[in-house]
């Protein structure tokens, strides 16, 4: 899977909307498939016309753990921008996730402004959902 760094840098070498849009798509094609067992209503990201899921997982200390996630999403540019969210937040502290926007990382790569309202809420509902997670876990 790509870093988030390596992401950035090659959304820095595309000018052109599709060619993004299609390396979007590459990057969702890259994501490992969720196993069907983790395809739960309680792993699915309520918010999302697409239908997508979120698996957390913790290790290292229990007041500031590490969270790692598997996503997927049943749409190919859906699948692309979860992997941008995990590039984004897996690996990191819960409070680092818990204090990091996505969203500023989408703005800067200049995703949000041709994502459909549908897509752009679909992935506040992702990045609110880890960030929460986060939130509590930091705090636990």
């Amino acid at each position: 899977m790509a870093t988030l760094e390596q992401i950035i840098e090659d959304f820095s070498f595309l000018d052109d909307w599709e060619d993004r849009y299609r390396y979007v798509i590459e990057l969702g094609k890259a994501l490992p498939d969720l196993p069907e067992e983790k395809r739960t209503l309680e792993n699915k990201v309520q918010g999302c016309a697409s239908q997508v899921w979120l698996v957390t997982h913790t290790a290292g200390d229990p007041e500031n753990p590490i969270l790692t996630f598997e996503g997927d999403s049943d749409a190919h540019i859906v699948r692309g921008l979860v992997a941008i969210v995990l590039a984004t937040y897996s690996g990191k502290p819960a409070s680092e996730i818990a204090a990091l926007d996505a969203l500023d990382v989408f703005g800067k790569i200049g995703l949000v402004e041709h994502l459909s309202s549908q897509r752009a809420n679909g992935l506040r509902s992702m990045i609110k959902r880890i960030r929460e997670e986060a939130r509590v876990r930091a705090t636990a």
